[in-house]
């Protein structure tokens, strides 16, 4: 089945927004086959507020109704303990806002980004959307990263070269317990370093409670000649700061 006639099938539909590549396109390729759409961003300190930014930039050039909603992720226990099944909590939690917020608004489904690039091997988030029968119309399509993004592009989406982001929460190792300080350490890094020309990088609290920079090869050079900057900044919020030396492969 294309995408288009799977659409079509739903002709009325919700749409869990995050602001990436992946539900981006899928909100342009409903509103194409005309079904009555309505996104839902759920606001988390998970979030960094550029995908916010990003996800109303979009939705005001698509026309879409767009609701934000502020979800205190952090008050479920297990998301704050940061188990390595931390993920599906995270995902239940939202996905059940974003599935009562649809039935209340009359939208019979829910429809998400993921893709089938996405593998459900060791990816506690993606139970937790099948568990409440969430649609993943690019997956179940077997449309992939690559190809979103050549779509994205001819669609003439701002989103297509949009490097992966994945949640702040990504930056703390499990077992170590999430902090709404904590991640606005991270963010505040993560903000500076796109200031200065970085992209597709992460910083990553380690388990001594330092900070860890990961850059793919290609930055290397920008990182040696900022190193001063980037010492400063790190060092301004954590107390030790390193450089992974093993290049980060770019992300899809």
């Amino acid at each position: 089945m294309t995408l288009t006639d799977y659409l079509k099938a739903y002709p009325k539909a919700a749409v869990a927004f995050s602001g990436g590549v992946d539900s981006a396109y899928l909100l342009y390729a409903a509103k194409q086959a005309r079904c009555d759409l309505h996104a839902y961003f759920v606001k988390s300190p998970f979030q960094p507020h550029f995908e916010l930014e990003d996800a109303k930039k979009l939705i005001a050039s698509l026309e879409i109704p767009f609701t934000v909603e502020h979800l205190e992720v952090l008050e479920v226990p297990e998301v704050a303990q940061n188990p390595q099944n931390r993920c599906y909590y995270c995902k239940k939690a939202i996905f059940t806002r974003i599935k009562k917020l649809a039935e209340r608004d009359g939208y019979p489904v829910v429809f998400d980004g993921t893709n089938a690039s996405d593998s459900s091997d060791d990816r506690p988030g993606m139970k937790a959307i099948q568990e409440l029968s969430i649609r993943s119309p690019l997956r179940e399509c077997g449309i992939t990263k690559r190809e979103i993004r050549e779509l994205s592009k001819q669609a003439g989406l701002f989103t297509w070269d949009k490097p992966a982001y994945a949640c702040l929460a990504t930056r703390i190792p499990s077992g170590i317990e999430i902090s709404p300080q904590l991640l606005e350490k991270v963010e505040r890094c993560e903000n500076e370093l796109f200031s200065l020309g970085f992209s597709d990088f992460r910083v990553r609290v380690t388990a001594s409670g330092g900070a860890k920079l990961q850059l793919t090869e290609n930055q290397f050079p920008n990182a040696v000649q900022q190193r001063e900057k980037i010492s400063a900044l790190l060092l301004g919020e954590f107390p030790e700061a390193v450089l992974d030396l093993v290049p980060r492969k770019p992300e899809a």
